[in-house]
């Protein structure tokens, strides 16, 4: 038997918690319709959420995995959505909770999640590389402009275009711009305008609209159009919020149409300003280049040497006598010291020569054959021999022979 509860026998917090954990979870998962009021995603894998009767004011917290998060697309803030939902009580808090388990988009939020899941796939196959974006002309020749016709969007790009660049020329394609007819009409359009050689850049605008009305920007096939044209394109569709998939294969995004128009032409006032500074800072730079070459033509003009060339050519001819002069006197001590030094050679090889000593006295003995007789017993008794003396020569013949050896005379040299 279960025991009483009474003011003196009270149940704990504890077990009263646990008891409608219990009767609650008794319930079992449901499917509900609720609106996403908050969604607060974090590192770890369970993820929370605020859920919203669309009718009634009221609001529930729920939790569910990452992966089921995940998988459901992208669950933004103000997304209708069906979802499995199980009742559940905290235990720490007694708080009342529910496990989500399954989760799918419903209305727009549907739409969005097939538009994430399209540019997942365009995404995956390059087609927003941005490397790969055609830049946009500078100054268009024509500008190819894919609007719906007399719509706000045609007016405002070529009325701001102009604005900023008065001979701006458009060639213009209207189409519809929403409905299922809306993407062949613009692609057919684009190929058109693509073709055109006349065309350097085209703008495909529409003004702003539900997410169902701008569907045909997201078109798979016009995305893939846009990709392989020839000309850059600039998307102008709707306002800041809205972003289409051809936002970002688009070769330039403009927020509006009217920024669309300001984006494509450059602003004739600013160009010609900006060629005025132009002008202003190379006549500035010209004058300051001449003012510093006239001053450097000035600075050498007033050296000597410009004011008086025959300054310098004096103050040469001065350097080359003086080195004429130093080289003579050079010259002549080098003669000088070459004459004496040959004068001392000469004076030494007369003093060596046979001629000087015939010139004191002495003779030369020679047999008639022109040999030299140096001693007694290199002649004869009979002899015919020549005496070669210092002016000129003797015949001689020997009478006697004495081989002892004689006192030398003495012989008295010229004074």
């Amino acid at each position: 038997m279960a025991e009483s509860n009474t003011a003196d026998n009270p149940r704990s917090l504890a077990w009263v918690v646990n008891a409608v954990k219990g009767w609650v979870e008794r319930c079992g998962a449901v499917w509900v319709q609720a609106q996403i009021i908050e969604v607060t995603r974090r590192s770890s894998p369970t993820q929370f959420l605020t859920l919203r009767d669309p009718i009634e004011a009221i609001s529930a917290s729920a939790t569910c995995h990452r992966r089921v998060l995940d998988a459901a697309g992208p669950i933004e803030s103000g997304m209708t959505v069906t979802a499995l939902i199980r009742p559940t009580v905290w235990s720490r808090t007694g708080r009342l909770s529910f496990e989500i388990s399954e989760i799918t988009p419903t209305g727009e939020g549907q739409l969005l999640a097939q538009l994430e899941r399209r540019k997942r796939l365009l995404e995956a196959e390059g087609l927003f590389d941005a490397t790969l974006h055609k830049p946009i002309p500078v100054l268009p020749r024509g500008i190819g402009l894919i609007a719906g016709a007399s719509s706000d969007a045609e007016r405002d790009v070529q009325r701001h275009a102009t604005l900023r660049w008065p001979a701006a020329r458009f060639v213009v394609r209207n189409t519809r711009v929403q409905g299922p007819m809306a993407a062949q009409q613009i692609i057919a359009a684009l190929a058109d305008l693509d073709a055109d050689p006349t065309v350097d850049v085209i703008v495909i605008a529409r003004g702003g609209g539900a997410l169902e009305d701008l569907l045909p920007f997201s078109d798979e096939a016009l995305v893939r159009a846009v990709y392989t044209t020839r000309t850059p394109v600039v998307s102008a569709i709707g306002h800041e919020r809205d972003n289409p998939i051809l936002d970002l294969v688009a070769d330039l995004r403009a927020s509006t149409p009217t920024d669309a128009g300001k984006l494509i032409v450059p602003d004739a006032a600013e160009q010609s300003q900006a060629v005025e500074t132009a002008r202003t800072r190379l006549r500035q730079a010209v004058t300051r280049f001449i003012d510093v070459e006239m001053a450097h033509l000035a600075q050498i003009r007033s050296r000597p040497v410009m004011v008086n060339p025959a300054t310098t050519l004096d103050i040469a001819v001065e350097k080359l006598d003086a080195t004429l002069k130093r080289l003579r006197l050079a010259t002549n001590r080098a003669l000088d010291a070459e004459s004496r030094d040959v004068n001392h050679m000469l004076e030494r090889v007369r003093a060596m020569s046979p001629k000087a000593t015939l010139d004191r006295g002495y003779a030369i003995l020679a047999d008639t054959q022109g040999g030299s007789i140096t001693s007694v017993n290199d002649t004869d008794i009979r002899a015919n021999l020549l005496v070669y003396l210092s002016d000129g020569t003797l015949g001689v013949t020997v009478d006697s022979l004495d081989r002892r050896t004689p006192n030398r005379p003495t012989f008295q040299e010229d004074s």
